[in-house]
C-alpha cells in the first residue's frame, strides 16, 4: 500500500524527522490502524512505516530504506539496541533496552529489570507485530517473564490501555542496584515501566553535592534524596505509593535521619522555612502540549523562586524538565528571573539530560526529552 504524502511531510522526512501528522497526508487508501505502508512523494519512494488514519501522528517511519518489515526486520533491530545497552550491565541490574523512535522502534518500549521485561506497545502499528516482538525478546534475551505496562498513550492511537503478563512469571517487586544504591521498584504499578531510569546518570551527579541538608521535591521513589546521603533529607512527595518507596528505599541505603512528607509541593512551599544546602525540583511533566506550556511556565517560577527562599548561599539547586515544550533555555531564563527576584546570583555547574539507555537522535529533537540544570546559589558578600 502507499500513502501520498504532501510537501511539509516530504521536507521533514528528507531531515529523517520519522512522523507525519494527519494533515501531512495528501491520499490514502482505506486500510487497518498500524498497516505498513510506502509513503511516496510525487509517486517517488521515501520511507516505509506504520499509518493510523485514527491518530494526530498518522505517520511513523521504520525505514527511509526500502525494506521488507518482517521478523527478520525487527529481530535486527532489537539485537542491535540490546547490544549498544552492553555496557550498563557493568553499573546496574536495570536499564532500558528499547527506547521507541530513538531506536527506529516506534510505540516499543523496553525496560530490563533483571530477569525481567516490562513493555509498552504504544502504536497500532508496533501492536500489530506483539506477538512477534514478545517471540523475539524470549528467542534474544530468555527473560524469566515479559509484562505489559498500558500506557494511556495507546487511546490516541485507537488502542485499549491493557497491563497483563505475555510471558512466564513477573515479580512483583524487585531491587534495581545501580551505583552501589539499591532501590525497590513494583514492576507492575507505578509510574512509567516501574522506575525512573533515565535519571540514573543525574542522580550519581547531583548526589555529589549533598551536605548538611537536602531538600527532594517531586520524590517519586526518593532516588536523588538518597544518592545525596545528606546528614538529614526531607522527601515530599504527594502520592501514597511512592511515599512507602521512599521509606522501604532508605532502609535499604542504611539512610537514617530523614522525614518524608506526604504533601502537594506547591502548598509545602507556602509554609516551608527551613534551609537547605541542596535541593531538587523534579516534576511531572507540566506542559505535555504546546498548549499548556504557559501554565506550566507560571508552574515552574513559582517553584524556582520559592525553592530559592530555602536555599543557602553557596547551596545547589537542580532542575528538571520532562517536558519537551519546556527547553533549557526556558529553565535557564526562568532561573535568571527567579533570582533577580530573590536578589541572588545563579551558577551554572552542570547541563543535565537523560541517561545514554535513553537515546538523543540529532534528527528526532523531542527524543531529548529531559533536560536538566544544576546550578549553585551566589549571594553578594
Amino acid at each position: 500500500m502507499r500513502v501520498e504524502i504532501k510537501k511539509e511531510a516530504y521536507e521533514k522526512l528528507k531531515r529523517h524527522f520519522p512522523w507525519i501528522y494527519q494533515n501531512e497526508i495528501l491520499k490514502a487508501p482505506k486500510c487497518d490502524s498500524g498497516s505498513v505502508v510506502d509513503f511516496v512523494y510525487k509517486g517517488e519512494f521515501i520511507a516505509v512505516g506504520f499509518f493510523n488514519p485514527k491518530s494526530k501522528i498518522a505517520g511513523r517511519v521504520l525505514s527511509f530504506k526500502k525494506v521488507l518489515i518482517d521478523r527478520g526486520f525487527f529481530e535486527e533491530r532489537i539485537k542491535k539496541a540490546a547490544k549498544k545497552r552492553e555496557i550498563f550491565k557493568k553499573i546496574t541490574n536495570s536499564y532500558r533496552l528499547i527506547h521507541s523512535e530513538a531506536d527506529f522502534l516506534p510505540g516499543l518500549i523496553v525496560d530490563r529489570y533483571g530477569d525481567n521485561l516490562v513493555v509498552s506497545f504504544t502504536t497500532a502499528g508496533m501492536d500489530n507485530f506483539k506477538g512477534v516482538i514478545v517471540e523475539i525478546l524470549i528467542d534474544i534475551l530468555a527473560p524469566k517473564g515479559i509484562y505489559e505496562k498500558g500506557d494511556k498513550i495507546r487511546q490516541k492511537e485507537g488502542l485499549e490501555v491493557i497491563s497483563q503478563t505475555l510471558y512466564g512469571e513477573v515479580d512483583d517487586e524487585f531491587v534495581i542496584k545501580e551505583n552501589g544504591k539499591k532501590f525497590l521498584t513494583y514492576l507492575k504499578e507505578g509510574q512509567k515501566t516501574g522506575f525512573f531510569l533515565d535519571q540514573r546518570k543525574n542522580r550519581k551527579i547531583v548526589g555529589k553535592y549533598g551536605g548538611e541538608k537536602t531538600l527532594d521535591l517531586f520524590a517519586n521513589a526518593g532516588g536523588f534524596g538518597i544518592y545525596a546521603n545528606a546528614s538529614f533529607t526531607k522527601f515530599v512527595e504527594i502520592s501514597p505509593l511512592a511515599c512507602s518507596l521512599i521509606e522501604r528505599n532508605c532502609e535499604l541505603n542504611n539512610l537514617d535521619n530523614y522525614e518524608i512528607v506526604r504533601e502537594d509541593v506547591f502548598k509545602f512551599l507556602e509554609k516551608e522555612k527551613e534551609k537547605y544546602d541542596l535541593i531538587i525540583v523534579d516534576p511531572p511533566a507540566f506542559a505535555k502540549t504546546k498548549a499548556a506550556k504557559k501554565g506550566a511556565i507560571r508552574g515552574w517560577k513559582y517553584l524556582i523562586v520559592n525553592s530559592l527562599k530555602l536555599l543557602e548561599d553557596g547551596g545547589y539547586l537542580a532542575l528538571f524538565s520532562c517536558s519537551y515544550s519546556v527547553s533549557e533555555k526556558d529553565l535557564l531564563d526562568l532561573a535568571l528571573s527567579s533570582s533577580l527576584i530573590e536578589g541572588c546570583e545563579l551558577e551554572v555547574v552542570e547541563f543535565l539530560k537523560q541517561d545514554t539507555d535513553h537515546p538523543y537522535i540529532l534528527s528526532i529533537p523531542n527524543s531529548l526529552y529531559l533536560r536538566g540544570v544544576l546550578l549553585r546559589r551566589i549571594d553578594e558578600a
